[in-house]
């Protein structure tokens, strides 16, 4: 059922001296490439959506590190439209992110796909920079810790430097930096992280958005990144921009959801997506942001028609740009598998490429013609 009404706070609330058209990117000094991303992905509202998948190019089930492998094409004849990526460990110097994917490879992978017309976003599992434990290891304080003047700021500061330097190496093949989604702090309404809402204060968090943004742009000169500020599931507008940095910050908006626990039936689950849906579309018309559906998934795919009953009715009449489905890591030594995309004879693999035909939901193939970098 839709909420009768929406709790939502205007432009001016936030910062009243920044003021953005509705297709110009919260950077103003972003590359030539982002700034046509950005276009091109706002006019897309409402009428395609890049279907995408994170480590696509990376592994699948059964099988790792194959060029040009991947479950999806695999499934439907054509990449998908849009690749995720993790950056997690690169804090520490590490060669390999926090799922064993050496960062030489993705950057290989990121520069394949933005070759092939594909559109890139990174997530960002850091380390607790106050404990040393995992994204996971979410005892309170380390947001406070990594603000200027905590005890953590300069090692935080550090993590960004060596960011920096992994987005600054991601070129084109005439040289320009390649444009990226980045989403940081993602989930942060949860208790999971160390950045989630029994962490640290709304405040806390703003504070932490705006240092690392302004840090990016104004000391390491990154100017090919569109933000993306996304939640996880959620009830109400308000739920949403307690923690929401500003407009002048942002580009993105959006909430990751999967079918599971209290959402594990089919009806229950549209019911859910469609809901926070429609408040993702209130919310970005309002703040004149792309809308997306930033991760999601169903472990497994059990049901044979999930993807032609459940989520594409369910996701075809909303605003979203994109939908990024979760990694396919496979089998597991426990006996379990994890996968969120099918992969040739998985029991949902032929439902899945009949919304590869559907011309709504965009795979490579589809978004070739819209030459999205220019």
């Amino acid at each position: 059922m839709k909420p009768k009404f929406f709790i939502y706070f205007p432009l001016v609330v936030f910062f009243p001296f920044q003021f953005l058209t509705a297709q110009e990117c919260s950077d103003q000094l972003a590359t030539p490439e982002t700034k046509s991303l950005y276009k091109n992905l706002y006019q897309l509202i409402g009428k395609s959506i890049l279907f995408g998948h994170q480590d696509d190019p990376c592994y699948g089930v059964g099988w790792k590190y194959i060029p040009g492998r991947s479950d999806i094409r695999d499934v439907t004849g054509s990449y998908p439209a849009l690749y995720g990526f993790d950056l997690g460990r690169i804090e520490l110097g590490w060669v390999n992110n926090l799922d064993s994917v050496p960062f030489e490879k993705t950057r290989l992978y990121i520069q394949e796909a933005y070759a092939r017309g594909g559109v890139i976003t990174l997530s960002w599992h850091l380390n607790n920079p106050l404990t040393g434990g995992t994204a996971w290891d979410n005892k309170p304080g380390a947001v406070a810790s990594i603000l200027p003047g905590g005890i953590k700021n300069a090692l935080y500061t550090n993590w960004l430097d060596r960011v920096a330097g992994f987005l600054d190496s991601l070129k084109g093949e005439n040289g320009e930096t390649i444009p990226v989604i980045l989403r940081l702090f993602h989930e942060l309404n949860g208790g999971w992280f160390w950045w989630g809402k029994d962490q640290c204060t709304p405040d806390e968090m703003k504070q932490l958005w705006r240092y690392t943004i302004h840090y990016f742009k104004n000391e390491k000169k990154i100017h090919h990144l569109l933000y993306a500020f996304n939640t996880d599931k959620f009830n109400s507008g308000s739920e949403y921009v307690e923690r929401y940095p500003g407009d002048d910050l942002i580009d993105i908006l959006g909430f990751d959801v999967y079918q599971a626990g209290a959402y594990r039936d089919n009806k229950d689950f549209a019911s859910f997506l469609d809901k926070d849906l429609h408040l993702i579309d209130s919310l970005s018309s309002a703040h004149h942001k792309i809308p997306a559906l930033t991760e999601f998934g169903f472990n497994e795919i059990p049901d044979s028609s999930w993807w032609t009953e459940v989520f594409f009715p369910t996701i075809a009449k909303h605003r979203v740009v994109y939908a990024l489905a979760w990694r396919n890591a496979g089998k597991k030594q426990s006996g379990n598998a994890e996968y969120y995309v099918p992969y040739p004879g998985a029991v949902s693999a032929s439902d899945f490429k009949k919304i590869s035909t559907y011309g709504k939901i965009l795979f490579e193939e589809g978004i070739k013609s819209k030459n999205i970098y220019k």
